[in-house]
Order: structure tokens, then sequence, then C-alpha cells
């Protein structure tokens, strides 16, 4: 079974490069984001939890975050693999990810960073935000912001996997083909 941890801040491309290894790979993609609004828009009772938190202005706990990609991971039993997108952020979600699949059998085969500069990550956010209307994609303050916490959060994780060989920087920067010719190469020489 084929299971990534797909890294990278915001504007480095991870949602493209997540439809091209579905396509390629034939494998599950799980975003905690996606999770998060299909639990709470259907208010399960890991959605209602979640809310509870939210509504306070605290952080959803690990264990309600981990429960949400359990259901989903049980709910697709017949999964050629998963990409995991934005979890896990902290060790305790990596070591409780580790944990889950051991007890499927199966182990995290690699953990994909794209790496893009900052400067690049700014230009595409903001040229973003022209077209999608996201606030959050306007403000290059709140971009510096979002940049600096995806580094902090995800640092840790990579140095994580990469003890067990298992983390692989891509260069985020190139024509979307190029990109993905890399992460296949990484991901074809993990498991093959």
């Amino acid at each position: 079974m084929l299971n990534i941890i797909l890294f990278g801040p915001p504007g480095s491309g991870k949602g493209t490069q997540a439809e091209k290894m579905i396509e390629k790979y034939g494998i599950l993609h799980i975003s905690t984001g996606d999770l998060f609004r299909y639990e709470m828009g259907n208010n399960t009772p890991l959605g209602l939890k979640a809310k509870e938190y939210m509504a306070k202005g605290e952080l959803v706990p690990d264990e309600v975050t981990i429960g949400m990609l359990e259901n989903k991971v049980n709910a697709n039993p017949d999964a050629q693999g998963i990409i995991f997108d934005g979890f896990p952020r902290t060790i305790p979600q990596a070591e409780a990810l580790d944990v889950f699949l051991k007890e499927k059998n199966t182990e995290v085969t690699l953990l994909l960073a794209l790496d893009v500069p900052e400067e690049e990550l700014t230009k595409r956010l903001l040229k973003r935000g022209e077209s999608s209307g996201r606030a959050d994609d306007r403000d290059e303050s709140i971009i510096k912001n979002r940049i600096q916490v995806y580094k902090s959060e995800t640092s840790q994780v990579f140095d994580y996997y990469n003890q067990v060989g298992k983390s692989v920087s891509i260069h985020g920067v190139g024509t979307i083909d190029e990109i993905f010719e890399s992460i296949s190469e990484a991901i074809d020489q993990a498991c093959c």
C-alpha cells in the first residue's frame, strides 16, 4: 500500500500535484481541511466535538482530528494507498498515524515536501487571491504568517520521518509536469 504524506506551504502546488498523483497511482486523497468541512457540515459526532472547540477559539484536539482521519480511511477499505494532505502536523499526530497504519499492516511510505522559496509563494498566493476572492490570499502579512506557521509546524514532522529515511524534499518551482516528474521519481524509488 502506497501511503504518502504531502507537505507544502500554502501556494506550493499541493492540490495540483495531488490530482496528478491520484491519476497516476490511483490512490485516495485525504485533506484534513476537507475532512473537517465534511464532518462539521454533516454534524457527525466528531464534527460536533470539533465545532465545540472551534466555537471557544481553541485548537481541535489531536484525537478528534485523528478520529476523522480514521473514519475516512476505514470508509475506503479498497484504497490502493493514501495521500495524507495537511496531516500529520505534529510529532504526536505522526506517532498516532504510524500506530493506526501499523494496525492496518501498512506504514507511511514517503513524506514529500514541496520546497518553494517564500518570495515565490507570496507571488503565487497574491495572484491566486486576485481570482479566488480569498481574503487570506490577498493580504501579504497574512500570507507571510501562514508560511511561518507552516514552517514551524511541519519541520519537526519532516525531521521525524527523515530519521527513518522517508522524507524527500522536492524542488517546487518549474512547470507542473517537471515538478510531478520529480515527485514520481521519488515515489517510484521508495516503493519499487
